[in-house]
């Protein structure tokens, strides 16, 4: 692929996520109305999309309860933000083993596996525009934790997404996510323009240094669109390599809870950030329905 910037620019704001930071930062939201309110505020500041998980309003744990889901996407469409909703689809594949020497039985406490249709009622419930399909199986972090996505569970969770008319964004944390991701649009199971997000620096994924980075995006399809992030020290520097390599911004608390150095953010201050980023680098950024123009999406009410 010839490098070549990308000047017309959206911005993902990936809202609270469902990793363990509510406890090391109380700007990341929690309760519905929390994360709706920072999703729109992260829309006032630039983003053309939020990409929504939800937790426990009480433990602040991460969930993928239907109606939580439904009073995120209410509170956001009744307000009068514009913005892209993309919804998580990856809850419901996480499997930890029970141990080096004993892994079966599986340890419950974490273990959270169901059926395809099961973990898309939301998105079947909601109707967003975009829900993501993470396309592989990893080792996700230390321990006995495996992010577990089979390939006939993708191919039946893919299926599913087209029905809804929902489009998948494909998260690709290694170059093999990737391979099955084009296998998928090569079988007609995903939509062309398939929209992909290259997540960067996830152990133990792609890590984040340029070549990886780069090989990442020379397994891209010259007709896909896609975004990248990376995690924790480098989230801040990866909007300028992204726009770079001709892709787009994620930027969220969901992958980096700091604005600078010992200073917490907001996801509006990260997308503030990112904004500034782009702009002097001489992009221009775009807002939602230049978003949907371009992946040809559907905005939907709930049924």
């Amino acid at each position: 692929m010839t490098l070549q910037m990308n000047r017309e620019v959206f911005i993902t704001c990936a809202v609270t996520g469902s990793g363990d930071t509510t406890g090391k930062s109380d700007k990341v939201p929690v309760t519905p109305e929390q994360i709706a309110d920072s999703a729109i505020d992260a829309a006032k500041a630039g983003a053309a999309v939020v990409h929504c998980h939800v937790r426990n309003p009480e433990t602040g744990q991460p969930s993928r309860d239907p109606a939580l889901f439904r009073e995120v996407t209410e509170r956001i469409r009744d307000s009068a933000t514009d913005v892209v909703l993309n919804l998580t689809a990856g809850m419901g594949g996480d499997l930890v083993f029970g141990g080096v020497e004993a892994p079966l039985p599986v340890n419950p406490d974490g273990t959270d596996m169901a059926g395809a249709t099961e973990r898309l009622l939301h998105v079947a419930d909601c109707r967003p525009e975009i829900c993501t399909l993470d396309c592989g199986t990893m080792n996700f972090g230390h321990g006995d934790y495996v992010m577990t996505n089979s390939t006939s569970m993708l191919v039946e969770m893919a299926k599913q997404m087209k029905a809804l008319g929902v489009k998948p964004e494909i998260e690709a944390f290694d170059t093999g996510h990737l391979w099955f991701a084009k296998h998928l649009v090569d079988e007609g199971h995903i939509e062309k323009t398939a929209l992909v997000q290259l997540c960067m620096g996830i152990p133990w994924g792609a890590p984040d240094d340029l070549n990886t980075f780069m090989a990442m995006v020379n397994n891209v399809p010259a007709d896909w669109v896609f975004s990248a992030f990376s995690i924790g020290r480098n989230a801040m520097a990866y909007p300028a390599a992204s726009i770079l390599a001709g892709g787009n911004i994620r930027v969220g608390l969901e992958d980096n809870i700091y604005l600078s150095r010992g200073v917490f953010a907001t996801n509006a201050q990260l997308v503030e950030k990112a904004v500034s980023v782009a702009e002097n680098m001489g992009a221009s950024i775009v807002g939602p329905d230049a978003v949907r123009a371009r992946l040809g999406l559907t905005k939907r009410a709930p049924r």
